[in-house]
């Protein structure tokens, strides 16, 4: 299987997942943001995960903003909604599919130019 086919259906995992805990929770207690807050640091493990995350979308926002300007990546705003509504298991994905698209771009361009 080519990486793009692989990336592409993770980000249907990466979209899944994360709402298969968070659409029962909004269900339930509704867009509470300060319940969201309390409840994601309710412990140091939680507080763990939470802080990692945080910090992966922020690492993750610049790395694309950098390798999108380097390769002239079409639409990369994509990416960056998908980390803010979804998370990290959305945006990754989602630049790598960009990236290997753009990368084949370049490859076929520097092909026939040969």
């Amino acid at each position: 299987m080519k990486p793009k086919t692989i990336y592409l259906v993770l980000c249907f995992v990466g979209a899944l997942v994360p709402y298969w805990q968070f659409v029962p929770w909004a269900v339930q207690h509704g867009m509470n943001l300060p319940l969201f807050v309390r409840e994601l640091f309710a412990n140091r493990i939680s507080a763990f995960f939470g802080m990692d995350v945080l910090v992966s979308a922020v690492v993750l926002i610049v790395f694309m903003r950098v390798e999108s300007a380097r390769l002239n990546i079409r639409r990369r705003w994509l990416p960056v909604l998908a980390v803010l509504t979804v998370g990290v298991s959305l945006g990754l994905p989602m630049f790598l599919y960009l990236r290997e698209l753009r990368t084949e771009q370049l490859k076929s361009l520097g092909d026939r130019r040969c």
